[in-house]
């Protein structure tokens, strides 16, 4: 029923008003995406108000040796994504939609051959489907420095992101393991929510906040887009500071951007989650008076930290950029009650490979006392991460990953695992 009421409303706006608009920039189709410009279709459809994109990644994964056991296996996804804005199409000022329609395809590489906590592909999914994750409509107030969005969203689109670490295929560098062993609404699932967010005058500090459903879905039904209420509800909230860095007045008072071999603070934001109802003590033995289990506070904290540590001359855009993470859950909940990551990428390594992006990423899993305790494992799970993603067209990327996983679920039988795999990625 979601699917059609989302798709309903994506086509009624979608017909729903044939005037142009001047485009705000131009977008070279045919060379940006495999299919191009659909004969004009696509500029078209672009001065109306629409923008399309759509994507496709194949990974192949190998374990070469310990976790689980040897082995190879494929994964896929895809996705199709529309901007549209409302301005463009409606005469609504300020005022944007988007929604973002993905599916998944192919094996369960960690699941059934690496076995870490962590786990080694940001792609592969419990359950292979199609789903909306984002449909919502967004709206900026006050000369754009505050907005508002609802609808069905992922949290961490917006929320605990670092811009150095989204290269990595792990899936900690993305929603990193703290939160995401909660199952909040993060990919591969949306949520209802409302999303406000404040950014200063200046553009260097933001504040923003967010009201969820808890249970992103419905698990019963994992197949497809579905809603289902009266979980409670999941907030998170995150202040940041992104500094204009290199900007400096020069004589005519204008304002010169570069950076060039400097170091610069990107971002630095600290950030808190909470659930509405509490969650069971995670030892089956802590009981109340009444014999249930002892509940506690469903809540954790991050911290993230960014910058340049080496800008190329003439092209700030390019050069060495680090990154730290860490994040903390209920000791009392959870198995992690601490993950941390940190990681270096460097974008122009090589000459005449302006695009390409070389990258080492270390992420380190915590066990709770009481994990260790009721379970006998180990302390901690330690992934090491080292990728290059070579932009070989506008629209298509090949990635090569390596990577050392230590002590695989923080299970003291399991032997450490190397694994290789290649990314394909393709804009179409």
């Amino acid at each position: 029923m979601a699917n059609k009421l989302i798709v309903a409303t994506v086509f009624f706006l979608a017909v729903g008003n044939t005037s142009f608009a001047e485009a705000e920039k131009n977008i070279d189709w045919n060379t940006e995406t495999l299919s191009g410009d659909w004969g004009g279709i696509r500029s078209d459809l672009y001065n109306r108000g629409f923008s399309l994109e759509f994507s496709h990644k194949s990974d192949v994964m190998t374990n070469l040796s310990g976790g689980i056991k040897q082995g190879t296996a494929w994964m896929g996804y895809a996705d199709a994504k529309i901007e549209i804005d409302m301005e463009k199409l409606l005469g609504l000022d300020a005022t944007t939609a988007y929604v973002l329609y993905h599916g998944e395809l192919g094996g369960k590489f960690d699941r059934d051959y690496v076995g870490s906590f962590l786990s080694v592909n940001n792609i592969e999914v419990g359950t292979n489907t199609a789903q909306f994750q984002h449909a919502w409509v967004k709206r900026n107030f006050f000369d754009n420095n505050f907005s508002v969005l609802a609808g069905l969203y992922a949290a961490d689109s917006e929320f605990y992101v670092t811009e150095t670490s989204s290269v990595f295929t792990q899936t900690p560098y993305g929603a990193a393991n703290d939160w995401g062993q909660s199952k909040p609404p993060i990919y591969p699932v949306g949520a209802l929510a409302i999303r406000a967010k404040y950014v200063s005058p200046k553009q260097d500090y933001y504040l923003q906040g967010a009201v969820t459903d808890a249970v992103p879905g419905n698990p019963n039904h994992p197949h497809g887009t579905h809603i289902k209420l009266g979980d409670g509800t999941f907030s998170i909230v995150e202040l940041g500071y992104t500094p204009q860095a290199g900007k400096h007045s020069t004589a005519s008072g204008q304002q010169d951007d570069s950076d060039e071999g400097n170091t610069s603070l990107k971002k630095l934001a600290v950030g808190y989650w909470r659930y509405s109802t509490p969650a069971d003590d995670q030892d089956p033995t802590n009981l109340d008076a009444s014999g249930n289990p002892v509940r506690h506070p469903n809540q954790g904290a991050y911290f993230l930290a960014e910058r340049t540590l080496l800008a190329e001359e003439g092209d700030p855009s390019q050069g060495l950029s680090g990154f730290v993470r860490f994040g903390v859950a209920n000791k009392d909940v959870y198995r992690v009650d601490w993950t941390g990551n940190v990681g270096m990428h460097y974008r122009g390594l090589i000459a005449e490979r302006d695009d390409d992006i070389a990258a080492i990423g270390v992420t380190v899993s915590h066990a709770s006392a009481i994990y260790q305790r009721i379970n006998a494992s180990l302390s901690s799970e330690t992934g090491v991460e080292a990728t290059y993603r070579a932009q070989v067209k506008k629209w298509l990327a090949l990635q090569p990953t390596l990577q050392h996983i230590l002590h695989p679920n923080m299970d003291p039988s399991a032997k450490d695992a190397w694994v290789f795999g290649v990314r394909i990625e393709t804009a179409f």
